[in-house]
């Protein structure tokens, strides 16, 4: 196959960071995707309706000209969220959930949530007005190991809190796990989950290669090689509990070159192409479109694109770096070969 056109897509988990970072990567997405859900974890957090409401204006102020891109804006859950913002969010149309950040599971995350009841007057209001909840899946208990966090959040939060609150709809978000995998599977009505291209394409011997990788650093970590392929043949099933979130999350190099670097994979350069490639090489092109462009539609109760992209083999050279505020930004795949493009 040397080209698929396909319907245009959207990302239903994505990092803008915001000012000149924001303006710096938008258009990537902006080029591919027509619709996105933007992560609320700036410094401050975006807690309220009005504080997402005013982000969201500074993104389409930020969108390069002629472009169609619609955020679809997300509030970050603190210990302290009135459940009566449930329904101001709700009120608004433009705000399409709410953001669970285990306190300190990954940037940004320390505003997050420090024990789950703390929020379950919140998560009641939220079952009750049909507002869906995204979850960043891993414990933070630093006894536990890194490569565990997902699977013990899984037994110890997610189940339990999917069984509290049964009309609940969740997203699990950037699963990793063939343990993620299944618990999706077979979870009750109304629980899906995102996957990134970096989870889809890597395993965790990716961070070592020939030395340290800081820029294959990001949370939840790349697990182990049948993780991989777990998540791999799910997605070539067709399963749509499973659609794309990209979590593209930009820093600064010299943020991820650091004694102590930030968590956070950019791949909106090329995330269409890169999913093109994991979807080709599982045998599944004819189920990208599903994944891509369907499936998280339909979950979020939102129409399906109209429009159509095309993607062409055709290689092309990833640069070493792009643009980023005042500084530059490592993209996923630097100074390597694409083998998918998209047309213009």
């Amino acid at each position: 196959m040397n080209s698929l056109t396909l319907r245009r897509p959207d990302d239903w988990h994505l990092h803008l960071r915001d000012g000149a970072a924001l303006r710096s990567v938008l258009p990537f997405t902006a080029a591919q995707f027509v619709r996105a859900i933007v992560m609320p974890n700036l410094k401050p957090p975006v807690t309220t309706t009005e504080q997402a409401l005013q982000y969201r204006e500074r993104i389409l102020a930020a969108l390069p000209t002629g472009s169609r891109f619609e955020p679809l804006m997300t509030l970050y859950l603190t210990d302290r969220t009135d459940p009566a913002e449930v329904q101001r969010a709700k009120a608004s149309g433009h705000i399409h959930g709410f953001k669970l950040y285990p306190a300190g599971a990954t940037t940004n995350s320390g505003a997050g949530v420090t024990s789950i009841e703390r929020v379950y007057g919140v998560l009641e209001r939220m079952s009750e007005l049909g507002v869906i909840l995204q979850v960043h899946g891993e414990v933070t208990d630093p006894a536990v190991d890194v490569f565990d966090r997902e699977a013990r959040f899984i037994d110890g939060v997610l189940d339990p809190l999917s069984r509290r609150f049964a009309k609940l709809r969740i997203v699990f978000e950037h699963i990793t796990t063939s343990t993620a995998v299944e618990f999706v599977r077979r979870a009750r009505e109304g629980i899906a989950a995102t996957i990134t291209p970096q989870h889809l394409l890597m395993n965790r011997n990716q961070l070592f290669a020939g030395g340290i990788r800081p820029h294959h650093y990001c949370l939840p970590v790349l697990k182990t090689e049948s993780d991989r392929r777990a998540l791999l043949e799910m997605v070539a099933n067709g399963n749509p509990r499973f659609f794309l979130g990209t979590d593209s999350a930009p820093h600064a190099k010299h943020a991820k070159e650091a004694a102590c670097g930030c968590a956070g994979i950019f791949s909106a350069h090329a995330a269409i192409e890169l999913y093109a490639e994991a979807f080709e090489a599982a045998g599944a092109l004819d189920r990208l479109e599903g994944f891509a462009s369907e499936y998280g539609a339909d979950f979020y109760g939102l129409p399906r694109n109209e429009a159509r992209i095309t993607l062409t083999k055709e290689p092309w050279d990833v640069p070493a770096s792009y643009p980023f505020a005042d500084d530059v930004l490592v993209p996923l795949r630097a100074g390597e070969k694409m083998g998918w493009r998209l047309k213009p």
